[in-house]
């Protein structure tokens, strides 16, 4: 399944998702709004998008979707956002981590049942699905995907048919289901957004004149002008109906001290304009840089980022160090999230396609080069040969996260333990690995800073799993 991945991505790790819900109060059409929320979250997901939304004033159960593989401008043209008409709706981009990559999986998930229409769009993994899935199916279900989504959507539903309500029906299924989880959930006359109780996920509430919005990163708020109200806490269950809010916190954990956001959010995932959880994704990556420096102090003449996600830490690094920071890399822009590899004999590297180095910046000089994360090594070895090409005198990388020894089964697709380059190696043998003339991670120990104090979750790096992993690996192809 990678092998249709781009090149340079495939020892990149990706999200697994975004979700985007808005219901306008006064009736105005959602589609095109949601589009571009879409779009702000784009980076979190490539593989497959949609959207489905419903007029809160027609009658109950019409819902209008469009969703299919691919970025969201192939999939949507103005003709099909012209047909999505309704007030309220939900959607969501994809990067599979579980589920194999086709348009049945593609999100957001509609099911027609007794008590009407839900639509459901989830960032995140279960830990639980496959025992959830086969609970169900022992009792008739049918299913249509392969995705733990679907099997988060059964439940809500199945529970909503003794329940008064839909939040009600949400919060029961979620303490059936086990993992982590941001949820946007449009039921006919309503918007719920849901957070897991560890928080691993971001899932934030926004305002826009007389609409509300639930989505995964602030960022998508701003390109859409609209106010950040506040974050979805860990474990709430948010209700958006025309009378208001309302908020649910019966499934919060009794421990604060528990919770476990994703790390990797202010690592790499995030856009460096989000904030999560009162934490500034780019104070985040300027602080991982000045702290790399003060811990792992080396002499050089320029620091350099590896586009995009280096670019923030190397600054950090570069204010901390008082050594220049500049540009070594010119990124084409243009290649998308797959083209056509070239055949092994056209001996043309697919970083080389995505990246170009520029010698007159690095020529001559010693160069201290900030990655995000080292996965399996391939590509940081071919980057650092591109630089002594060019005529760097030394490359020292620095990498603005610790060395990956375990895998995540919270929605990350950082593959089995036997493919990370950091498994059962030193950091010298790493470096001579990667051809660098010097190799230090980001210590442990600074973490925490990163989320400002808060509780987060480092188990692809601690093995200190917040959740029991799962018996059977449950990543789909990244287990392989």
């Amino acid at each position: 399944m990678m092998d249709n991945k781009m090149g340079w991505d495939t020892d990149k790790l990706h999200e697994e998702c975004g979700v985007f819900g808005m219901y306008d109060f006064d009736g105005g059409e959602v589609a095109s709004t949601i589009y571009y929320g879409l779009f702000a979250l784009q980076h979190r997901g490539q593989e497959s998008c949609g959207i489905a939304v419903s007029d809160t004033s027609g009658p109950k159960g019409k819902v209008d979707t469009h969703k299919g593989m691919g970025l969201c401008n192939e999939v949507f043209t103005p003709e099909e956002l012209e047909r999505l008409h309704g007030n309220i709706g939900v959607g969501h981009v994809r990067y599979s981590t579980a589920g194999s990559s086709t348009r049945e999986n593609a999100q957001p998930l509609v099911l027609n049942y007794i008590k009407g229409t839900l639509a459901l769009a989830h960032n995140g993994n279960l830990v639980n699905a496959p025992e959830l899935r086969q609970e169900l199916a022992n009792t008739g279900a049918i299913f249509q995907t392969t995705i733990d989504s679907e099997v988060i959507a059964y439940h809500i539903a199945r529970e909503r048919v003794h329940t008064p309500n839909v939040e009600t029906a949400v919060a029961n299924a979620m303490k059936k289901i086990v993992g982590a989880y941001a949820l946007v959930i449009m039921s006919p006359r309503k918007l719920i957004g849901a957070r897991d109780p560890f928080g691993f996920k971001p899932l934030c509430i926004g305002k826009k004149d007389n609409a509300y919005i639930i989505t995964s990163e602030t960022c998508a708020l701003d390109t859409i002008g609209a106010e950040f109200i506040r974050d979805v806490e860990p474990g709430e269950i948010v209700t958006i109906t025309k009378n208001g809010i309302t908020s649910d916190t019966s499934m919060v954990l009794p421990d604060p001290s528990k919770t476990a956001r994703c790390i990797f959010e202010y690592i790499y995932f995030a856009r460096p304009d989000s904030v999560f959880d009162g934490m500034g994704v780019y104070h985040s990556r300027l602080y991982a840089g000045r702290c790399l420096a003060i811990d792992s102090p080396v002499d050089a003449d320029l620091v350099v980022g590896v586009p995009e996600s280096g670019n923030t830490a190397a600054m950090g690094y570069a204010m901390e160090s008082g050594i220049p920071y500049g540009t070594a890399f010119v990124k084409n822009s243009y290649v998308g999230r797959t083209f056509i590899k070239p055949k092994q004999s056209n001996r043309v590297s697919a970083v080389r396609v995505k990246l170009n180095v520029l010698k007159e910046a690095v020529a001559g000089k010693r160069i201290i080069m900030i990655d995000d994360s080292i996965v399996r090594g391939t590509t940081s070895n071919q980057i650092v040969g591109m630089l002594r090409e060019a005529g760097a005198k030394e490359v020292h990388v620095k990498v603005s996260a610790p060395p990956f020894l375990h895998p995540c089964y919270f929605g990350t697709d950082i593959p089995s333990e036997d493919q990370l380059i950091a498994h059962n190696r030193t950091i010298e043998e790493i470096r001579e690995i990667i051809g660098a003339d010097s190799l230090s991670y980001l210590q442990i120990e600074r973490l925490p800073g990163m989320a400002g104090g808060r509780p987060i979750c480092t188990a692809c790096f601690s093995g200190d799993y917040p959740i029991a992993p799962p018996t059977e690996d449950i990543r789909g192809e990244y287990q392989k």
